[in-house]
Order: C-alpha cells, then structure tokens, then sequence
C-alpha cells in the first residue's frame, strides 16, 4: 500500500481497536443502562467515523446519533479557530450527550462543542475518545471514556488524517516525520 511506506510505526492494531471498543462499548451500556432515555452520540466528522461505527457496534443500548462538523485544524497543528461547518440534525434539548472523537488533542475543539452542546440545552455531555494525547492539553477537559492514552506523536490512520490523507488505514501508525516537515 502506498500509506504504509510512510508509516514509522504501528502503534495499535485494528484487532487492539476492536477489543478495546468493545470494553468501553460495555462501559457505556452499564453507564446508561438504567437512565429513561438512551444517550444521543455525536460523532465529529470526518476523523470519528470508524470508531463511531466499532463503537456502536458494543453499546446495548437503542442508539441514536448524528453528527458535526467542526473544523479547528490546518496541517498539523490547531488553528485556535473553531468553526462548526454542519451542526445537527436532532435537537439535544434535555438530552444526554456522548461525543465521539478521534483524538482529544488540545482540548480546545471539543471544550467549545461541550458549551455550545450545553448552551443548546442538553442535560449533560460526556467524551468517548479512541485516542487521548493529554501531554498537549490546553483546555481543561478531561475525556470520561479513553481508547488508548498516546505520546505527543503526529498519529494517523482508523480516521485520524494529515490534510486528509491516511483516514482509511485499518490501524493508528506514527507518521514520518518529512511527510510533514
């Protein structure tokens, strides 16, 4: 495959991402279990979308979700400016809120979808994440259910991108770093 020849290492498997879903799949079928309404998923396009799908597929739970669009990054690095290019479909009023990520990275995209979520009326929020790079966290979030901790590495691959390349991987590998430099 062309992806693969700049690929520096695999850091997780497809098999290491299932399992791992399922475990938090569960998690979240314990968490939610007893509450009258099942919780609304919002899934941030375009990196969530295969751990979205892995996901549900472990949640026993009758689920809904849509999903967002929000727009923070250039290259490798976070602009600071957040724009919401497609908001939902479903109205969150009253809801309980699970946002789906692929990487919580700076904090700072889902901290601002957290508050407008809140702001919109939703009865809480929590952040399932595949990956969590807390070493470079500079908003004060703190996601409830994490995949895989990982080192301040530029990661690609199950949905992760670099100016949208590598989203269709079937595993998170490190990026070379001339690939980007």
């Amino acid at each position: 495959m062309w992806e693969q020849k700049n690929i520096k290492k695999i850091l997780l498997t497809e098999e290491q991402i299932k399992e791992r879903s399922k475990e938090l799949g569960k998690q979240i079928t314990e968490d939610y279990k007893d509450k009258e309404k099942s919780p609304l998923l919002v899934a941030l396009l375009r990196g969530s979308v295969p751990f979205l799908a892995e996901l549900i597929k472990h949640i026993d739970l009758d689920l809904q979700y849509d999903f967002m669009d929000v727009k923070s990054y250039a290259g490798t690095e976070s602009t600071g400016d957040i724009r919401i290019l497609k908001d939902l479909d479903t109205s969150v009023k009253g809801m309980d809120i699970i946002l789906v990520e692929d990487i919580v990275d700076t904090g700072r995209t889902i901290h601002t979808v957290c508050r407008t979520l809140l702001h919109k009326g939703a009865a809480s929020v929590k952040i399932v994440t595949l990956l969590d790079k807390p070493s470079r966290r500079e908003a004060d979030v703190k996601p409830d259910y994490i995949g895989f901790e990982v080192e301040n590495e530029f990661v690609v691959g199950y949905g992760l991108d670099f100016d949208q390349h590598y989203r269709t991987l079937p595993y998170v590998g490190v990026l070379k770093d001339e690939c980007y430099q």
